[in-house]
This record gives C-alpha cells, structure tokens and sequence, in this order.
C-alpha cells in the first residue's frame, strides 16, 4: 500500500476529521499514533493512543522525542466555539489562536528532526474560515489563515528534506454536526449550498491527508489542496433579480466600458 511502514501522528485524532484520516492512514498501510488530551470513546482500530495537550510545549516535546521514528506529521488538533468577538475577552480569542495556529508550529518543531532524517512531511489541516470571512469564528479563521501561511514558509525552509502542504476543508459530517449546522432538516440545508450537494465525509479528507503524504506527491510541497466540495455558491447569485440573456453567437470583438459595467453584477 501506498505508506507501508511509514510512522504517522495524527494530533487529534480520536474523534471527527482525525479519526477519518487516522482510518485512511491505517488503510493505507501506516503504523498511527493519535494524541488528544483524553482517550478516543470509540478507538479507531489499527491505532495507538497517546495522551497530549498540543498546547502544552515541554510535553509535546517529550512526547515527540520519545517516538523511535516519525515519517509523517498530520497536524488536526483545533477548532472553536461560535463567539461573536465582542462575547468575550481577547485572551478568550488568543486561546483558539494558541490551539490553531501555535500549537501546530509547536509540534512541528518538535517532529522536524524525525522528519529530516526520514525526508517525511507534514500535512496541515486548514480551513476554507482562513480564506473567508467567519463572523463567529473570527480567531479561528485567522488562525487557519496564518496556518496555511505557516505551512508554505516551513516548505521552503525546510526543503528538500521535509515537504509540507494543508488540506483547505470546508464543511464535513461528523458526529459534531448538529452543534455547527442544527439537525437533519438543516444538515440537509447546508449540504444543497455546495457544489457537490454534501458535505465532506472524514474519509475525504483522510484520502487527500494519504495522497499528500504518498510518493504520488513527491514533488508536491508549499501547496494548499481545496477539500471543499466546489466552494461556496456565491451569494449575489441567489439575490439578483436580473434574468440571464443568451450570449450573441458573434460578440462584438470591442465592448465599451460603460456598457460591461452595466453588465457586471
């Protein structure tokens, strides 16, 4: 298989999206250790557990620096509450950045090492909240922004021995759901605004976390890969009133400003 004695972590990956891509990972072949700060309810089968606050810098070091081999680094742990940034203090909001951005620079320093010496990767798992506005979630995708710049300055500094590139995920169906989109009715409501008319299972992005750290993708690092299902609809689309007209089979090769300005939405 694709990653056949390579030595993967997965940093929260006992529930969600970590645990979809600690499943693909194993079905791939890899040897997976996933870290979170307490025991998977349901572990996933073919991995090892261990405890670790990702934010917690002397034990991520301890913990990293223990592992006799690491071949690939898959940093997941994150995510945030719905606040309103004027619900809460900026030390609140410098939590979910410590979670989402600084504790993934802090893990990979401590893996880089293990990385060098075995040319692994790292595999960043973004945010479509970084390249958007997230009223809400304002520190989250700030965090996811300067994540996915992280991650392409660590690809050039640390090349050629250690590639690293973020999965960009939009909306995914995980047992949290209903605390982001409601109950089925709207689960059902947000699937129809992606293109692809679903939301991401886990095992997408587990496919695209195997692909990134496989040999198909050798030549493959400072990428950022959409996992997203086509984007989001853009908003203006359903709002307009104007009624689409046929284009001419023979355009003018000339179209006055004014006239493409009155066109434009």
């Amino acid at each position: 298989m694709e990653l056949d004695g390579k030595v993967a972590v997965v940093t929260g990956g006992t529930r969600g999206v970590g645990a979809g891509i600690a499943r693909s990972l194993v079905a791939a072949g890899a040897e997976v250790l996933v870290c979170a700060r307490r025991p998977p309810e349901v572990p996933v089968p073919g991995t090892e557990f261990v405890p670790l606050d990702v934010r917690d810098g002397d034990a991520v070091r301890r913990a990293l620096t223990a592992l006799p081999r690491l071949d690939l680094l898959v940093n997941n742990a994150g995510g945030a509450p719905h606040r309103p940034l004027t619900r809460a203090d900026a030390e609140r909001h410098v939590r979910v950045l410590e979670l989402n951005l600084l504790a993934p620079l802090t893990v990979s320093l401590a893996a880089h090492e293990h990385l060098r010496r075995t040319r692994g990767s790292i595999v960043m798992i973004g945010s479509v909240s970084g390249s958007r506005p997230s009223p809400g979630t304002a520190a989250y995708g700030a965090a996811k922004a300067g994540l996915e710049h992280l991650a392409r300055s660590m690809a050039v500094e640390w090349a050629p021995e250690v590639r690293v590139n973020t999965l960009v995920v939009g909306m995914v169906r995980t047992e949290r759901s209903h605390l982001h989109y409601g109950d089925a009715d709207g689960i059902a409501a947000v699937s129809r605004t992606v293109p692809l008319g679903r939301l991401a299972e886990p095992a997408d992005v587990g496919a695209a976390a195997v692909f990134l750290a496989s040999d198909a993708a050798a030549y493959i690092s400072g990428a950022s890969l959409l996992v997203h299902g086509g984007g989001e609809r853009p908003a203006f689309l359903d709002a307009a009133t104007a009624v689409p007209t046929a284009v001419p089979a023979d355009p003018p090769a000339v179209v006055p400003a004014v006239a493409r300005a009155d066109k434009e939405p």
